[in-house]
């Protein structure tokens, strides 16, 4: 692994953000702009929201951004000009993955929601960046290919999701050695439950795309937010937990935890149980990795337990939430498995929230997919890709037929 961490005399460190305009972006520019002697940004992607990433270029003043077509970088790269700035404005996949991977960038935030990620994280791991992974579909989609890349590059690796940053932190700095035999027992995935952990199996059917983007507990984009409610969010994370710390499926845990407090644990043969604890917000692990092995303020403020009170715990109900036993059973499958998951539920997803089925069918459309499409073994990413859309081309068949 590289040691990035910056120390007196050194320039700042050069920050790339994929899928700045989303939370995880906003919130990692947050925590790059209260450290300006260390960290400076390098570029920004924002895909199509030229406005919002046009306020970003004009705060944080990047070399390059990057959005989704012509249209949208002519629109940008006008605005840019106007204002002065010599910010240069890269179009698609191709410039998505020159920010990556340029020669000039130390650290990669890669925060693009989706299958839509996976190249660009990939270039950053192949050109040997610091990447902090928010986008978990790029394990789920090609585990053993990704992995293997970051084995082969000088990369560093570190999770934000606050799940698998809350892992990296409870485990020993040596765990790659395999966790039997660092005296690891289990991972225990804590899951806030969402915002229908109580409501009765009944009236599932009938919630609405407002009511599943309701989080609790956490503020989140749309998809994201999606997942939670249907708990797929924790069946791509226990998929990833996998890939990152070496781990089968039956060494996971999900654990529901209402509070949000406790972001995961650790459970030692010894019967110790390690837990990372901290206030529900993102800049924490961001601040964790961007750092790391040093500590920064991220922002966020003190964890008071005394006026949480107490903290809760449940298993997960398999009636209530059957994407987390579908996710499961496509962590155990492996193969295309995993992408075909991600690839129906992506669709899924969309189709709930553009109101064309409703919130239980996001489930059976999967079910479906996974269960047309056997999985096949993974030898390079066009075998990924090539699942990716024929699990994309069957669900939309399903959705045709309902």
């Amino acid at each position: 692994m590289n040691d990035l961490s910056r120390r007196g005399g050194e320039r700042p460190l050069r920050v790339t953000v994929l899928g700045a305009t989303g939370s995880i972006g906003l919130s990692t520019l947050d925590v790059v702009a209260r450290h300006p002697q260390r960290y400076e940004v390098f570029a920004l992607t924002g895909h199509s929201r030229v406005l919002d990433l046009h306020g970003l270029c004009l705060r944080h003043r990047p070399r390059y951004a990057v959005v989704g077509d012509a249209r949208a970088a002519a629109d940008l790269q006008g605005r840019l000009r106007e204002d002065g700035l010599a910010t240069q404005v890269l179009v698609g996949e191709e410039g998505l993955i020159e920010v990556a991977g340029h020669s000039d960038v130390d650290v990669v935030m890669a925060a693009i929601v989706g299958a839509a990620g996976l190249r660009p994280t990939l270039a950053a791991v192949n050109a040997s960046k610091r990447v902090l992974l928010a986008n978990k579909e790029a394990l789920v989609m090609s585990g053993a290919l990704f992995m293997q890349a970051l084995r082969d590059s000088s990369a560093t690796l570190l999770p934000i999701d606050s799940e698998h940053n809350a892992i990296f932190q409870c485990l020993p700095g040596d765990y790659s050695r395999g966790l039997s035999v660092v005296g690891v027992r289990r991972i225990l995935l804590t899951a806030s439950g969402g915002p229908f952990r109580e409501m009765p199996l009944s009236e599932l059917a009938g919630v609405s795309p407002a009511q599943a983007c309701a989080h609790p507990n956490w503020s989140m984009g749309r998809k994201i937010s999606v997942d939670s409610a249907s708990m797929m969010n924790k069946g791509l994370e226990l998929i990833e937990a996998c890939w990152l710390f070496d781990a089968r499926p039956e060494q996971v845990e999900v654990v529901i935890h209402p509070q949000s407090v406790i972001h995961s644990m650790v459970d030692y043969v010894d019967g110790s149980v390690l837990a990372q604890l901290g206030n529900p917000d993102m800049r924490t692990p961001i601040a964790h990795a961007l750092a790391w092995p040093e500590r920064v303020d991220s922002g966020v403020s003190p964890l008071d337990l005394l006026q949480i009170g107490r903290l809760d715990f449940q298993a997960p109900d398999d009636r209530r939430f059957p994407c987390l036993r579908l996710a499961r059973a496509a962590a155990q499958a492996g193969g295309t498995a995993p992408a075909i998951l991600n690839a129906a539920n992506e669709i899924a997803v969309e189709a709930f929230l553009a109101e064309r089925i409703r919130f239980t069918q996001i489930a059976d459309m999967i079910e479906h997919v996974l269960e047309s499409l056997p999985s096949a073994s993974v030898g390079c990413l066009d075998d990924v890709f090539d699942a990716d859309d024929r699990a994309r081309r069957q669900a939309r068949h399903w959705l045709e037929r309902i």
